[in-house]
């Protein structure tokens, strides 16, 4: 009860630095609504309002709007900075159950592009908003032409969305993304999709590059098996021959019993790194870490410098499996 009191709290002094006069009527009665239903309601009532009344876009602004930090990335490669990307879950935020600011949903409905990962939580509880939103602007999902990692019903799930969202990690995944984003700027804006092709070219020759190491390196490692907090890293060990062990159980701190068994499991593969995306809860993986003599390692893959990030992952990857 303690934690959600402090969300709304913090939630309502987020809502106060965006909001207009008109909006401080409309959270001055909310606060007098303090029973359960129209709390439930009210942040519907909030989005339909902030949508309908946000701040006007400067002259000749382009904007498109990406689901998570790293998406930016790729587009301004390609584009080479021409548009300003309205990035909904900023880095340092979970993407399974964000929840946007005002602002970002202001500057989203004047969006003449949107690209999405397709999996994501909270695009779950989103898209159909957005699109409602803004209905004309066009739209990509970057995980159709990704082949998705994909939890057998038999076993425990760590991902509630249905696929494995971390696509955008793999250097693999990567170069087909910047495919579909080069397409997809190309269809926004024809007379620049020259440009496009030679900035998707330097970048793809940048990732291929990233890619080829990566091989070389774990080709290379008598260890294949990593053990991470929340699974971030399921396309790299599918796609450079690696085991990925998470501590996470159906997407929530593990019971007592799996706690037992990624213990064994770490003393048994003698593993001596856990990983952990900065985001989250350290208290799990730092107990098993203690059990076991591991060193806690500290990954950012919502980083807006997606190659600088990636690069780091498979660095510290291949020096935890030497």
């Amino acid at each position: 009860m303690g934690d959600k009191t402090v969300h709304s709290e913090s939630y309502q002094a987020k809502l106060c630095f965006h909001i207009t006069n008109s909006g401080r009527l409309m959270l001055n009665l909310y606060l007098e609504f303090s029973n359960y239903r129209m709390r439930r309601i009210w942040p519907i009532i909030l989005f339909i309002f902030f949508a309908s009344c946000g701040r006007n876009t400067g002259p000749g602004e382009k904007i498109i709007t990406v689901s998570i930090a790293p998406f930016k990335y790729f587009v301004d490669a390609i584009s080479g900075g021409e548009y300003e990307v309205n990035v909904i879950v900023p880095a340092g935020s979970d993407p399974h159950v964000y929840e946007p600011f005002p602002d970002q949903i202001s500057r989203l409905r004047k969006s003449i592009g949107y690209i999405c990962n397709g999996y994501l939580g909270f695009e779950m509880t989103w898209l159909d908003r957005f699109d409602a939103v803004n209905p004309t602007m066009k739209k990509l999902s970057l995980k159709d032409n990704i082949v998705p990692i994909i939890p057998d019903q038999g076993t425990n799930r760590s991902h509630l969305e249905g696929a494995d969202p971390h696509y955008w990690v793999s250097p693999k995944c990567a170069m087909i993304m910047a495919k579909s984003v080069r397409d997809f700027l190309s269809g926004l804006n024809p007379a620049q999709a020259e440009k496009y092709n030679r900035n998707n070219a330097a970048l793809t020759e940048k990732i291929g590059q990233l890619d080829s190491l990566a091989r070389e390196l774990f080709s290379t490692t008598r260890k294949k098996i990593f053990m991470i907090y929340h699974p971030n890293l399921a396309y790299i060990a599918r796609d450079y021959g690696l085991e990925e062990i998470p501590v996470e159980y159906e997407g929530k701190e593990p019971p007592p019993s799996r706690m037992k068994e990624l213990i064994d499991k770490a003393m048994a593969d003698s593993i001596k790194t856990i990983f952990i995306q900065k985001e989250y809860d350290r208290r799990n993986a730092r107990a098993i870490a203690g059990e076991v003599g591991a060193q806690l390692v500290t990954i950012d893959p919502l980083s807006e410098d997606w190659m600088k990030s990636t690069t780091g992952i498979i660095d510290d990857l291949y020096t935890s499996l030497k």
